[in-house]
């Protein structure tokens, strides 16, 4: 690479800020542009409002400003196919394609694609909106407990149920069906075995025909401590795993990484960008929890510090399918993400509260905005997870340590967060 290029990323998240942050580390970037971004991507490049839904007016941006590569953060752009949209315009993009970006997009099509080649997963059954009543027979029958209920479409990680009782089942199934927030995701439900074990995330890089694992983490998506409540979109992760040895992951490429390439190459729908495998490590082996298309958030957030590489070059060879002359490098550390909370999340919540302390975090550890907004001079609350407070240690309990020292430094009226991110590991480590 020996020149400079114009980058436009779509997202305004922790996910976004992270990658932005990392992106502005390439000695080859030009000038970043960020849609709509947030006050911590503004550090990182020039905040624009576009409407990244209305694709020609994307369009229109990139040829006004020259822009070499568009990055997609979010998962919704990218099943509505924004990719193919672009690409047809001459627009490089990182991300995959409409058809490849539904092993997020649906649920159904994920599971049926992972039977069709022998991907481990949970066993499933599909039911559409109409058939409730039958999908709460199917589970009568079973009998077995728990089970797990998932809309097949987005959800915003809030369309996953895990149901200890019949009662429970039925109080979810209403919910899919009456919540106006849920109820496009479960126009079709997938019921799911219970799968026994520790979950744990594989992140991929593909152009399509090469891969490689850039990192692997784990991540918290419970609003309370000890795994309990409500599920979240996560809130903190550490990287690496130790459930993931060297042995599992290497089962994991084999089994579960090669298959998906393989077979979406098989698909003729040829897997680009970053693929984000949700495991579940059982007894008899990795399963997939499911599949995401892009950055897991706030798992970039411990990957993205990690990554020796420099994202652009890897992002640009991905693009013109030339990842298998680059290797991975990873600086070796731990990382430990703490998500900053608005009271009330993942239910109501109040926006606006301003926040304290950020100018006092030290120079080791790094604070990523996401639901956050610039007020005049201060910072203020504007969404469910507010920050995200990396810490860096040569072992997991050291970068644990680091990040929760940090997190007491900033405040926010009604700022919650879980204490216990991270311990799964350490009871693996000690």
């Amino acid at each position: 690479m020996d020149t400079n290029y114009n980058v436009l990323l779509i997202g305004s998240g922790g996910r976004e800020h992270a990658i932005a942050w990392k992106l502005k580390k390439s000695p080859n970037l030009g000038t970043l542009y960020i849609a709509p971004g947030n006050p911590g991507t503004a550090q990182c490049g020039l905040n624009v409002k576009l409407d990244t839904g209305d694709f020609p007016k994307v369009v229109e941006f990139c040829k006004d400003h020259s822009i070499d590569l568009v990055v997609v953060g979010p998962e919704v752009p990218l099943v509505n196919g924004i990719v193919d949209f672009l690409e047809k315009e001459g627009i490089a993009v990182f991300g995959p394609q409409k058809k490849a970006a539904l092993l997020e997009g649906s649920k159904q099509f994920a599971k049926e694609f992972m039977v069709k080649y022998d991907v481990p997963t949970a066993d499933y059954a599909v039911f559409s909106a109409d058939e409730f009543d039958d999908a709460l027979t199917f589970v009568q029958s079973k009998d077995s407990y728990p089970i797990v209920l998932k809309a097949d479409g987005l959800a915003a990680g809030k369309g996953v149920f895990i149901c200890d009782s019949e009662e429970e089942v039925k109080k979810r199934l209403n919910t899919l069906k009456h919540d106006s927030k849920l109820q496009d995701a479960a126009s079709k439900l997938v019921i799911e075995e219970f799968m026994e074990g520790e979950e744990a995330s594989v992140f991929v890089i593909s152009d399509g025909h090469s891969s490689h694992i850039l990192h692997n983490a784990q991540d918290h998506k419970r609003i309370g401590d000890g795994d309990t409540g409500l599920n979240t979109g996560g809130m903190g992760a550490y990287s690496p795993a130790p459930v993931l040895t060297d042995d599992m992951l290497e089962r994991v490429k084999v089994e579960i990484i090669e298959r998906t390439i393989t077979g979406m190459q098989l698909e003729e729908s040829a897997y680009q960008g970053i693929l984000y495998v949700g495991l579940m490590i059982t007894e008899n082996g990795p399963k997939v929890v499911e599949y995401n298309c892009r950055f897991g958030d706030p798992e970039c957030q411990v990957i993205m510090p990690t990554l020796e590489n420099d994202l652009l070059n890897l992002m640009i060879s991905t693009t013109e399918q030339r990842l298998d002359e680059l290797s991975i490098q990873l600086d070796g550390d731990y990382r430990c993400c703490v998500v900053l909370a608005s009271e009330g999340y993942p239910g109501a919540y109040e926006k606006g509260k301003t926040i304290t302390g950020l100018n006092e975090v030290d120079d080791e550890s790094i604070v990523f905005h996401a639901g956050t907004k610039q007020d005049g001079d201060d910072v203020i609350t504007n969404g469910g997870r507010v920050l995200n407070i990396v810490g860096r240690g040569s072992t997991l309990k050291q970068a644990i340590d680091h990040a929760y020292k940090n997190v007491k430094k900033i405040h926010f009226d009604g700022c919650y967060y879980r204490t216990d991110i991270g311990h799964k590991g350490l009871d693996r480590v000690s």
